[in-house]
């Protein structure tokens, strides 16, 4: 975050008060759980329609890849104490930030544009009556959320709102699933190498590992530097080092855990029922609900729908957030869910400009599938370089100090990186031979 940080009375390495695991899992599965959004769940739901079991073993190969880089950037919060963009303002020039932090600003708004339509779509089907007045509560409702609502409460509030992802875990177990058949396809795959294959490896990595979610994290773990008496930097409390560090590992790799198992079941949800049912096209993660209703039951239907919703209402927050961190540091502006209204006004008004932006989306009935499609594209660009210049920042003694990357924690992020980058060049290439 910025360097404008609220007076605290705080003791320097103060003895933490003992909490449970549970309750010490925060920014990482709240981060893990908000990648299951609206827009995600689509993209989920079109790859088991399309392949079957056929692409389940993609969520076992790009967890490592998505831990690498989410451990990477929780740790450059808690040991700098600054967010992700505010550290590289420190250490790049505003010509190279500038374009890429505006590209991500428009990525999230059309995601939170797309989300809140499909929340909307969802909410329909539930209760009926308008899906675009739906859409424009729930974006509403976030945006008040966000402003009025102290970080502190607010995450108590996000943190439960992860309990929906695993809506999309317990449908399965309501319908007949060839288990051993499961299993051996997400272990033993069968590749394909056809553009639609390709382009669906492509979306499933772009989906799961999105420069949202790198901002996100390193915020959230400064927010809640900021707000616990005694906890202070760690480069400027090494005592510390090894209690928050081991809880980032545990956070990180549980919520990332999260995030790909629902992702799993996701597919293999559309797989056992509308691929199987040879209902191989779904364009949004609401037509996926709607697609399901007489395939799967009543029951299915209802949990898939209930899912979109509450995932919507925590990717919302995550998506306004992640983008005003990212400009509000870039801008040396004071940033920070904690603030009240008045006292980081344009950091709230960035909150708020990309919500309603969202919101207006909806009303220009935009071809859902176009837009997303043009949001991979955007987050597939910017997430290469952003990669390399995050790793740069935190293999940088001057940055991170004592707590520089680790071998293998680099090895695995560059790897991340390579794989990022050749995904984004097969996606531009495939968009331009359509």
């Amino acid at each position: 975050m910025s360097s404008h940080h609220k007076p605290a009375a705080r003791t320097p390495e103060a003895a933490p008060q003992k909490k449970s695991w549970i309750s010490r899992l925060g920014p990482g599965l709240i981060t893990g759980a908000s990648d299951d959004d609206p827009s995600g769940i689509g993209t989920y739901a079109q790859v088991g329609a399309q392949f079957g079991f056929g692409m389940l073993w993609s969520m076992l190969f790009s967890y490592p890849l998505m831990v690498s880089v989410q451990l990477v950037s929780a740790r450059i919060g808690r040991v700098t104490g600054r967010g992700i963009a505010a550290n590289l303002r420190a250490g790049y020039p505003m010509q190279l930030l500038a374009p890429l932090i505006l590209l991500l600003l428009v990525a999230n708004t059309i995601n939170i544009g797309a989300d809140l339509g499909a929340m909307g779509a969802s909410l329909h089907l539930l209760v009926g009556g308008s899906a675009l007045w739906g859409a424009v509560g729930f974006g509403l409702v976030s945006m008040l959320l966000q402003i009025f609502v102290p970080y502190s409460s607010y995450v108590s509030i996000l943190k439960w709102l992860t309990l929906a992802v695993f809506a999309y875990v317990a449908i399965p177990f309501a319908i007949d699933v060839p288990w051993r058949e499961v299993v051996l396809e997400t272990i033993v795959p069968h590749l394909s190498f056809t553009p639609e294959y390709l382009t669906a490896f492509v979306a499933v990595i772009g989906t799961t590992i999105s420069p949202y979610l790198f901002f996100w994290q390193a915020s959230q773990e400064v927010e809640d530097l900021r707000a616990a008496p005694g906890e202070l930097p760690l480069k400027r409390a090494r005592r510390q080092a090894p209690r928050q560090l081991a809880r980032i590992d545990a956070d990180t790799y549980v919520g990332m855990g999260v995030s790909n198992v629902v992702a799993l079941f996701i597919i293999l949800t559309a797989a056992v029922t509308l691929h199987q049912h040879g209902v191989t096209d779904i364009d949004t993660a609401a037509q996926a609900a709607e697609a399901l209703r007489p395939i799967g039951g009543r029951y299915a239907f209802v949990l898939f729908a209930t899912g979109i919703v509450g995932t919507g209402l925590l990717a919302i927050p995550v998506l306004a957030g992640s983008a005003a961190y990212a400009v509000g540091d870039v801008m040396g502006w004071r940033t920070g869910l904690e603030y009240k209204p008045r006292e980081a006004k344009a950091f709230y008004a960035v909150v708020s400009a990309s919500t309603l932006l969202g919101i207006a989306m909806n009303f220009l009935h935009l071809n859902a599938v176009k837009t997303l499609f043009w949001s991979a594209v955007i987050n597939g660009v910017i997430a290469v370089p952003l990669l390399v210049v995050i790793l740069l920042l935190a293999s940088r003694r001057k940055t991170m100090g004592e707590f520089v990357l680790s071998q293998p924690l680099a090895a695995l992020g560059w790897l991340t990186a390579g794989i990022m980058g050749l995904s984004a060049i097969a996606m531009l290439a495939l968009w331009a031979a359509r």
